[in-house]
């Protein structure tokens, strides 16, 4: 009997250690992932981007700390990402003055301030009051401001409570108040903002950009009065008579701790899929960060967008809008925490898909502010986006929706972008134009471009006159995935044309864009016969797509490990450090260091047994990318190689996506 006990009890304790779902032997805590990004900036001017802003749930619409002693109460904000490619609202639009009996603004010393991926929330105190505001997103329309004033005193406390805003900073504003609700009105936007206090408070409109306002409590000892203010900025396609009930009837705490559920949900799932090999808690501290990078650029549906998706960086005013490539990439990021948005963020793109089966490169909410761009497309990863969604939850209904699509997009290629019709493909245009050509390649300026030309092939489609190595293994690999998805959707036929296409596209990519002599694969002239030199990252996109011979591989990982070319305080840079072109300062894809490149390069290496130089890689990236395991800075678009140092815009969702595929298991 006393053995079945104790057998009984050894198991309990295995039972509750496995319960434990942890981050070294302990329970995972959202509030140990406090303050991953420093949103502490106070804005100066409308287009002021040089700090962080928090968003969740996809809003068009975000927030910062105070940074300067002696604001009122409140966050910095809104920063409207419903006009003009992001503006601030105003340096505060709900800030809050406590004033005593006598008239005088009461003085209270900011505690703290904390950031997480479930909300803001920062306390101010002095000798009598303590004061704590929380922010949370209730949706993409809304978010909620809880105020909670505690008299610490032991004797009754009479405020004036006071709500107003700094200077207007957005252009074309108006204000109007209906049913006690301040109304938001813009010329530059279709959205309008709505500001509903509790029913207690006194509202007034000062003219057409002020308002105010007020309420009179008295606070007994001990005693917390609680204020929930909603802050929303709506686009006409939701109704605001709906949005407007459903903030009547939620309760702050409630969706506050659905967010916590959420974000818990979602970092636990980033945490359990941890390559082993980056046990450490800095490897989980960046996934936290990468994850966070990610929200920060969701946004809903609105205007020309059907589907929610990411932008590459709200941070840039040229990045509000959804790249294709980026799209792709973005995708299989989210799928390892959020399958259904990264499936959102396929089908938007898709939605503007011509009926050739052309993908539009990038398209905007509103194309009065820019339009879309349909001069060319971009490298063809959507397939591979599919299948890592795919083997996430087996939708086969997603893969039904998606398929037909995918397999018009490959046809394209070949269709439109394969000049002298020999299974090789090039990148091009849709207008003839040399730039747009370059661009869809997504690598603009590299130098393998220097001295292309453009060929017509026929009307509307243009290529390059020579043959790019990383598109055709870009295509062999979506060849592999349609047959997988072909497999899935019981297309047999399909399947056996994608295999057979397959087989023969690896024999021409390993034949002509390999050069024996120096073990790197090129780019050749569009006849085959010469190669366009200069080693960059499209050299090993080959592995990734394990498309290379093992042989080829061998010669490829030797010169990326190499520390005089590719191996480089931030390794895997998107050309040799070796070159007399390499300018990772003034040339965009002349030498930084692009982490979707470096992941293909790691990603690569793994596919070929290299799993030693992988880890290696991957453990020196993220060392020598400035800030990137550090708290408090953004992960950024690019980084120079030898210095480390992060260049362009900050906030960059693609490198928070490659940063999440690195240390994740397939």
């Amino acid at each position: 009997m006393v053995k079945k006990i104790n057998i009984i009890l050894v198991l309990s304790i295995v039972l509750f250690s496995c319960k434990q779902n942890s981050k070294n032997g302990k329970k995972i805590k959202l509030n140990e992932y406090s303050n991953i990004l420093d949103y502490t900036f106070s804005p100066q001017e409308k287009f002021d981007k040089k700090g962080l802003i928090f968003s969740d749930q996809g809003a068009w619409f975000g927030y910062s700390f105070h940074e300067n002693v002696g604001e009122s109460i409140g966050f910095s904000g809104p920063f409207l990402m419903t006009q003009q490619n992001g503006v601030w609202l105003t340096t505060s639009f709900v800030d809050l003055n406590i004033i005593e009996k006598n008239d005088f603004p009461i003085a209270l010393q900011k505690n703290n301030s904390k950031s997480y991926a479930s909300h803001l929330e920062q306390d101010y105190k002095n000798k009598n009051l303590e004061v704590s505001q929380k922010l949370v997103y209730k949706n993409g329309h809304t978010a909620l401001i809880k105020t909670s004033i505690k008299n610490t005193s032991n004797k009754n406390i009479k405020l004036e409570l006071i709500w107003g805003h700094s200077p207007v900073f957005a252009d074309g504003l108006s204000f109007e108040l209906e049913d006690k609700i301040l109304k938001i009105n813009s010329v530059k936007s279709k959205a309008k903002g709505y500001l509903k206090f509790p029913d207690k408070v006194i509202v007034k409109l000062v003219d057409s950009l002020h308002y105010q306002a007020k309420n009179v409590v008295s606070i007994k000892p001990k005693e917390v009065k609680e204020y929930s203010i909603s802050q929303t900025f709506i686009f006409p396609e939701y109704d605001w008579n709906n949005e407007l009930k459903s903030i009547k009837a939620i309760d702050f705490d409630t969706i506050l701790k659905e967010r916590k559920s959420e974000k818990l949900k979602e970092l636990k799932s980033l945490i359990s899929n941890k390559k082993t090999t980056f046990k450490e808690g800095k490897y989980t501290q960046v996934l936290a960060k990468a994850q966070l990078t990610l929200q920060n650029n969701w946004r809903i549906p609105a205007g020309e967008i059907k589907h929610e998706g990411l932008f590459p960086s709200y941070h840039y005013k040229w990045f509000n809008g959804f790249w294709s490539w980026d799209s792709w990439k973005h995708a299989v990021g989210l799928s390892y925490y959020n399958t259904e948005l990264a499936k959102k963020q396929i089908k938007l793109m898709f939605d503007f898909q011509n009926d050739d089966g052309f993908v539009a490169d990038c398209v905007y909410r509103d194309t009065l502010i820019e339009k879309h761009n349909y001069r060319d497309t971009k490298p063809p990863l959507a397939a591979w986006a599919v299948v890592k969604i795919y083997e996430k939850e087996k939708d086969v209904a997603f893969v039904k929706e998606m398929y037909p699509k995918l397999k018009k997009y490959h046809e394209w290629w070949y269709n439109k972008r394969d000049h002298d019709k020999d299974g090789l493909c090039e990148y091009g245009s849709t207008d003839g134009s040399l730039v747009a050509a370059k661009w869809e390649s997504g690598m603009d300026n590299a130098i393998r471009f220097d001295n292309s030309k453009i060929l017509k092939n026929s009307e509307g489609a243009y290529s390059l006159n020579q043959e790019s190595v990383d598109l055709n293994a870009y295509l062999y690999a979506e060849k592999k995935y349609l047959a997988l998805l072909a497999k899935i959707e019981k297309k047999e036929d399909d399947r056996v044309i994608f295999l057979k296409e397959a087989e023969q596209l690896k024999a021409l990519i390993q034949q002509q864009f390999y050069d024996e002599k120096e073990g790197w694969f090129y780019d050749t002239s569009i006849d085959g016969e010469k190669f366009i030199k200069g080693e960059g990252s499209e050299g090993w996109t080959p592995l990734w797509a394990k498309v290379a011979s093992q042989k080829q591989a061998e010669k490829i990982k030797n010169k990326m490990m190499n520390p005089a070319k590719f191996y480089t305080k931030v390794p895997f840079q998107t050309m040799s450090a070796d070159h007399e072109k390499f300018n990772p300062l003034k040339g965009y894809w002349r030498g930084p260091n692009w982490l979707d490149q470096a992941y293909f390069g790691v990603k690569g290496l793994h596919n070929y047994g290299f799993i030693n130089e992988a880890n290696k890689a991957t453990k020196q990236i993220l060392v020598g990318a400035n800030g990137v395991l550090e708290k408090g800075k953004s992960i950024r678009e690019n980084y120079h190689p030898i210095t480390g140092k992060g260049l362009n815009a900050q906030n960059f969702s693609w490198s928070a996506a490659h940063i999440i595929m690195l240390l994740q298991k397939d």
